[in-house]
């Protein structure tokens, strides 16, 4: 019995049954189809929008079952998604009839206390990396819902509760392991195929894929102070200038948020909140707790809020504290992000108008504080290049029913091109969503001209068929038009 397979030039092609015994017996993991228990048992991916039914799947337990999944494809020409955690916004981690690689039989961390490092395998979830990094008083930066993969978020910057004092994923990669489209294993740091190292640092899964990273930590938790302040939507004027007025003195050592949406029920947040729209405001300080919650205090003074959940915590609590926001699998999700040197007048107004005005429930509108040490990196010193913006934006439009598809969509575009005219010009391809766009949306915007320049080189040099396209696609240069 064959299996019908799409391809890279947008065809079809039979795979026989002694074609994939032959894969079956080069693979260590899982290779399956439809028709196997453990096709139905796979991890899903966030966004029910992208469901995704590959013809094949592959589960590698090591980087030799990533190398002959590879070839294995290249030799057909198949068409490839890789997931590392299953959480692109932009459904790029699924794939109609062609092979999923699927990472997540390689989720190892292994931590260097001493060399305050952490290597990380391609399929481990944040969760997993704090889980073993934490146990050490360790944190490499990441993002701030645990249930994230490590991979996809790090490739394209990565921001999370530490960003202002270390950086993005980004700026605290040491190294990485990456299969190339050519089925080479490679490695990548600032002395081993620096530009492959460079290019990895925010151009995201264009050229190859990682099976692991190594990370530079920090001294952070296990325990560090947090605020967590729920307040009425009808009290937003006021929540977002006092809010976006303590920001402008806080120290690096605080990374915060504000935004708006409305859960449903759980035990796992708070009642007073439930079916209840509000404004969250929060916060965490990377340094010692009592100082922090001192820092932190200002944010809890605002108004009256419907409730308070802030204190010192465990890191690793916090790292999940927003994970009932973006549940695996059941939401239909599309999002646009962008950036602002400052939070204007103008800019709150603009916000707390379209939270009042969600298209739905769970839509989320919400807002970063930037800043910090992700701008004292350069502009050309790694792919990621908004090194400028105090602000980042994202309207996160999450929803139930296709039939409110078309609704949410235009509301989310509408919203966010008001933020971003106003903005510094660039997104967060992280936060990008797909819908009727191609995979190539938003990437001429998302980076510094002369930093695209030089990816398109370095994807014609590691990938020149452009063997890698589910991803924010860039194409190698002089590989033709991007319409």
């Amino acid at each position: 019995m064959t299996v019908t397979m799409a391809t890279l030039t947008n065809t079809e092609v039979e795979i026989s049954d002694e074609s994939l015994d032959e894969l079956r017996a080069a693979v260590r993991g899982d290779v399956l189809t439809p028709g196997d228990a453990e096709y139905l048992r796979l991890r899903p991916p966030y966004n029910a929008m992208h469901p995704g039914k590959p013809a094949l799947v592959v589960r590698p337990t090591g980087t030799a079952d990533v190398v002959s999944a590879i070839n294995f494809a290249r030799e057909h020409q198949l068409l490839v998604a890789v997931r590392g955690g299953g959480h692109s916004i932009a459904g790029l981690s699924s794939v109609d009839g062609g092979l999923l690689l699927d990472l997540a039989r390689m989720n190892g961390v292994d931590v260097d206390p001493e060399a305050r490092t952490v290597r990380v395998q391609g399929g481990a979830l944040i969760g997993d990396l704090d889980h073993e990094t934490q146990a050490f008083g360790l944190v490499a930066p990441s993002g701030i819902v645990s249930d994230t993969g490590v991979a996809g978020l790090s490739l394209g910057g990565g921001e999370g509760w530490v960003r202002r004092k270390h950086g993005m994923a980004v700026d605290n990669l040491l190294a990485a392991q990456v299969v190339c489209a050519d089925g080479q294993v490679r490695t990548a740091s600032a002395d081993t195929n620096p530009d492959l190292f460079w290019a990895l640092r925010g151009g995201g899964g264009n050229f190859g894929v990682v099976t692991s990273f190594t990370f530079r930590c920090h001294p952070v938790g296990p325990t560090v102070a947090f605020a967590g302040v729920f307040h009425p939507v009808e009290d937003a004027e006021n929540v977002y200038r006092r809010f976006r007025d303590w920001a402008a003195t806080a120290p690096d050592e605080v990374s915060a948020l504000i935004g708006c949406t409305t859960l449903p029920p759980s035990e796992h947040t708070p009642p007073e909140i439930h079916d209840t729209p509000f404004v969250v405001t929060g916060a965490v300080y990377s340094g010692d707790p009592d100082e922090g919650m001192r820092v932190l205090q200002p944010l809890r003074d605002i108004g009256t809020p419907l409730v308070d959940i802030s204190g010192p915590l465990p890191f690793s609590g916090v790292q999940s504290a927003f994970d009932e926001f973006f549940r695996r699998g059941t939401l239909r999700s599309y999002w646009k992000a962008t950036y602002v040197e400052e939070l204007t007048d103008e800019i709150i107004d603009i916000l707390v108008t379209k939270a009042r005005s969600r298209p739905s429930k769970r839509t989320f509108v919400v807002t970063f504080l930037m800043g910090g040490a992700i701008n004292r990196v350069g502009v050309e010193e790694t792919a990621y290049s908004e090194r400028s913006a105090n602000w980042m934006v994202s309207m996160d439009g999450n929803w139930d029913d296709p039939r409110d598809d078309d609704k949410v969509i235009a509301w989310v575009r509408g919203a966010w091109a008001e933020v971003h005219e106003r903005g510094t010009g660039s997104l967060y391809l992280n936060f990008t969503g797909v819908a009727d766009e191609a995979v190539t949306v938003g990437v001429e915007s998302a980076f510094d001209k002369a930093n695209l320049q030089r990816l398109e080189e370095i994807k014609a040099h590691y990938d020149p068929d452009n063997f890698f396209r589910r991803n924010n696609n860039i194409l190698p240069a002089s590989y033709g038009s991007r319409d």
